[in-house]
């Protein structure tokens, strides 16, 4: 069953993806994330690249085109100092919202 990946995660995917696997064009971070969350989370086009435009424009990515393993031009994305700040905010912030939906939905 396919899930909306909550408004923000996105980034913290995305973020996590280029911190953990380095330079990454975007089918790869799309296939990784829906891989590694064994199909629960599936990044759309139509979601993926506004957000990595978003976060290149945030200076949290930097891209650079490049010839893929299949000998295709694809644009190539890496974290940037700024987006492993804001990853590490991100995932603080997240796994405290996380903790407090958990507190209310435990069984009393």
């Amino acid at each position: 069953m396919k899930v909306e990946i909550p408004s923000g995660a996105v980034y913290i995917l995305v973020l996590q993806t280029l911190a953990r696997l380095g330079p990454m064009h975007g089918y790869g971070i799309a296939q990784f994330i829906q891989q590694t969350t064994e199909d629960v989370f599936q990044v759309e086009e139509g979601t993926l690249y506004p957000a990595l435009q978003r976060m290149l424009v945030k200076g949290w990515v930097k891209a650079e085109w490049r010839t893929t393993e299949n000998n295709r031009r694809a644009r190539y994305y890496t974290l940037t100092a700024a987006g492993r700040k804001q990853l590490a905010g991100a995932v603080r912030e997240f796994r405290r919202a996380t903790t407090a939906v958990e507190r209310v939905i435990e069984p009393a």
